[in-house]
Protein backbone atom coordinates (compact mmCIF):
# COMPACT_ATOMS: atom_id res chain seq x y z
CA UNK A 1 0.00 0.00 0.00
CA UNK A 2 1.31 3.44 -0.87
CA UNK A 3 0.44 6.64 0.94
CA UNK A 4 0.96 10.25 0.02
CA UNK A 5 3.37 12.50 1.90
CA UNK A 6 2.12 12.97 5.50
CA UNK A 7 0.18 16.11 6.32
CA UNK A 8 0.84 17.20 9.90
CA UNK A 9 -2.16 17.87 12.07
CA UNK A 10 -1.89 20.20 15.03
CA UNK A 11 -4.47 20.24 17.79
CA UNK A 12 -5.01 23.57 19.52
CA UNK A 13 -5.82 23.67 23.22
CA UNK A 14 -8.95 25.51 24.23
CA UNK A 15 -9.71 27.32 27.44
CA UNK A 16 -10.90 25.23 30.36
CA UNK A 17 -14.64 24.70 30.26
CA UNK A 18 -14.88 24.85 26.47
CA UNK A 19 -15.53 21.62 24.65
CA UNK A 20 -13.16 20.57 21.91
CA UNK A 21 -14.57 19.59 18.53
CA UNK A 22 -13.51 16.31 16.90
CA UNK A 23 -10.69 16.74 14.41
CA UNK A 24 -10.73 15.09 10.98
CA UNK A 25 -7.46 13.30 10.27
CA UNK A 26 -6.52 12.66 6.63
CA UNK A 27 -5.57 9.01 6.19
CA UNK A 28 -2.29 10.04 4.58
CA UNK A 29 -1.35 11.87 7.81
CA UNK A 30 -0.88 8.47 9.47
CA UNK A 31 1.97 6.10 8.75
CA UNK A 32 0.98 2.75 7.24
CA UNK A 33 1.35 0.79 10.50
CA UNK A 34 -0.76 3.26 12.52
CA UNK A 35 -3.48 3.36 9.86
CA UNK A 36 -3.58 -0.43 9.69
CA UNK A 37 -3.84 -0.70 13.50
CA UNK A 38 -6.68 1.83 13.59
CA UNK A 39 -8.59 0.02 10.83
CA UNK A 40 -8.01 -3.39 12.45
CA UNK A 41 -9.31 -2.05 15.78
CA UNK A 42 -12.39 -0.70 14.01
CA UNK A 43 -13.05 -3.99 12.22
CA UNK A 44 -12.61 -5.99 15.43
CA UNK A 45 -15.31 -4.03 17.27
CA UNK A 46 -18.47 -5.85 18.14
CA UNK A 47 -21.28 -5.24 15.68
CA UNK A 48 -19.22 -4.88 12.50
CA UNK A 49 -20.45 -8.17 10.96
CA UNK A 50 -23.39 -7.60 8.65
CA UNK A 51 -24.87 -9.49 5.77
CA UNK A 52 -25.49 -13.08 4.86
CA UNK A 53 -21.97 -13.91 3.70
CA UNK A 54 -19.16 -14.15 6.25
CA UNK A 55 -16.12 -12.15 5.11
CA UNK A 56 -12.54 -12.64 6.17
CA UNK A 57 -10.83 -10.19 8.51
CA UNK A 58 -8.42 -9.16 5.72
CA UNK A 59 -11.31 -8.49 3.32
CA UNK A 60 -13.01 -6.27 5.92
CA UNK A 61 -9.78 -4.33 6.54
CA UNK A 62 -9.30 -3.84 2.79
CA UNK A 63 -12.92 -2.64 2.45
CA UNK A 64 -12.47 0.00 5.15
CA UNK A 65 -9.20 1.22 3.65
CA UNK A 66 -10.90 1.51 0.23
CA UNK A 67 -13.75 3.49 1.81
CA UNK A 68 -11.20 5.86 3.36
CA UNK A 69 -9.38 6.23 0.03
CA UNK A 70 -12.64 6.99 -1.82
CA UNK A 71 -13.74 9.52 0.81
CA UNK A 72 -16.76 7.45 1.84
CA UNK A 73 -15.40 7.23 5.40
CA UNK A 74 -13.09 9.42 7.45
CA UNK A 75 -10.92 9.26 10.53
CA UNK A 76 -11.82 11.56 13.40
CA UNK A 77 -9.95 12.22 16.63
CA UNK A 78 -11.92 13.26 19.71
CA UNK A 79 -9.67 15.42 21.92
CA UNK A 80 -11.94 14.99 24.95
CA UNK A 81 -11.75 11.18 24.98
CA UNK A 82 -8.35 11.14 23.25
CA UNK A 83 -9.60 8.44 20.88
CA UNK A 84 -9.86 8.01 17.14
CA UNK A 85 -12.74 6.51 15.20
CA UNK A 86 -13.75 5.83 11.62
CA UNK A 87 -17.11 7.24 10.61
CA UNK A 88 -19.09 7.58 7.37
CA UNK A 89 -18.34 10.84 5.55
CA UNK A 90 -21.10 13.43 5.55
Amino acid sequence: MRFARPAWVTLARVSEGESEEPVRIPMDALDEKTLRSLVESFVNREGTDYGRVERSFEAKVADVIRQLERGEAEIVFDPESESANIIPSP
